[in-house]
């Protein structure tokens, strides 16, 4: 197993997701706590130490799980991380509580990360406000050594991401971003990855696989990887850009079966970061990919001074383009929808009048209004 140094501590470089765990049935509310027990043991056996978890995770149940499946293990063999659950707004006056509620569940005296999650546009104004007293409580269980390490996890774009750290950046020891080479450039966090370099905090890395998008290819762009390693497993070739990523300590990675562990662990035996080639080629494959699913806009902005409704239409392009490719690939799709609630409602794809006079000055002649059309439909 490979290890990062944080701190005084050394975590390894590949840590247990716990949003992806098996389950019986189908049902993603019941884990198969069996294989999951037999998950964690082997994970533990293999040198992972780092298991993250969520209070909302499998309807609520991941954080009992997770508690049980590490309670046979000294509790200095591993760390545990959950998360404040701000992605809903109704949660905001409940940190006490649920703080209380989360060492209850997971039978934890305290945590050793815990994280704002979901930074987003939907939610950035009430974890910024001091009436919730969030930030103020998080760090007083700091201070009283119930959180051992305090970071936050990031969904928004950019300037959310900016305007969090401009307010409680000094006190964030790690932030855990979406980052993989598809949304290297697609979700602009190379940008975000810049910034938390810049700040000197610490990467943390979710959806790698990108939901598992990335752990298959076309036949093209597999046999471009082949040519280049031919040893190497696809799903590899996403933990090995990551392994190349300045200031990246902590992949996580949500494994649902005994298999794609053992796949993993064999990726996190050593360090093989990409040549410059090796990383075009990445590049090339994310380019083809998103072409094929996506709207090109350019962000000209010449529809937005001609839309009667002041839409900010290569936004919502944008946030078309992920919902797609998000669906296409079989993925959650929950960061458009999540965006699209912050904006006003006299500015969302619904209050398109079709008046066709954005599409008039469109330099890549795309049919706005039936993208509006269709985002409603698959939105609302």
């Amino acid at each position: 197993m490979v290890y990062r140094d944080f701190q005084d501590i050394k975590l390894s470089g590949l840590g247990f997701g716990a949003m992806r765990l098996p389950v019986t049935g189908g049902d993603d509310s019941r884990i198969d706590e069996d294989q999951t027990f037999q998950m964690v043991d082997k994970a533990m056996a293999e040198g992972i130490n780092y298991y993250d978890t969520a209070w909302g995770y499998h309807s609520a149940n991941s954080e009992i799980v997770m508690g049980k499946a590490l309670s046979k293990y000294p509790r200095e063999k591993f760390y545990i991380a959950t998360k404040f659950p701000g992605y809903d707004l109704s949660n905001m006056s409940k940190v006490k509580e649920i703080f209380e509620k989360q060492l209850e569940k997971t039978g934890m005296e305290y945590f050793d990360f815990y994280l704002f999650h979901n930074v987003c546009e939907m939610n950035i104004e009430q974890y910024l406000d001091p009436k919730y007293g969030i930030y103020d409580y998080l760090m007083e269980q700091k201070k009283n050594g119930r959180i051992k390490h305090l970071g936050f996890s990031c969904h928004g774009e950019y300037n959310v991401l900016k305007r969090f750290l401009d307010a409680y950046g000094k006190d964030m020891e790690f932030c855990q971003l979406q980052i993989n080479y598809l949304d290297w450039k697609f979700q602009d966090a190379a940008a975000k990855a810049d910034l938390l370099n810049e700040w000197n905090i610490p990467i943390w890395v979710m959806e790698p696989l990108r939901g598992g998008r990335l752990a298959k290819l076309d036949t093209e762009s597999e046999n471009l990887l082949k040519s280049l390693r031919p040893d190497e497993e696809i799903p590899a070739w996403a933990f090995r850009f990551l392994q190349s990523i300045k200031g990246v300590t902590m992949v996580l990675s949500g494994m649902s079966s005994m298999a794609q562990l053992e796949s993993n662990l064999k990726t996190y035996e050593e360090d093989k970061p990409l040549s410059d080639k090796e990383m075009d080629s990445l590049m090339l494959i994310a380019d083809r990919m998103m072409g094929k699913k996506s709207i090109p806009c350019t962000a000209c902005h010449y529809c937005v001074s001609h839309c009667p409704q002041g839409i900010d239409i290569p936004r919502i392009i944008s946030l078309y383009n992920e919902h797609l490719l998000t669906t296409a690939g079989g993925g959650m799709a929950f960061i458009a929808p999540m965006a699209l609630a912050a904006i006003p409602d006299e500015e969302k794809p619904s209050a398109c009048l079709h008046c066709h006079s954005c599409e008039q000055v469109c330099p890549q002649n795309i049919k706005i209004s039936d993208m509006m059309s269709d985002f409603v439909s698959k939105i609302g």
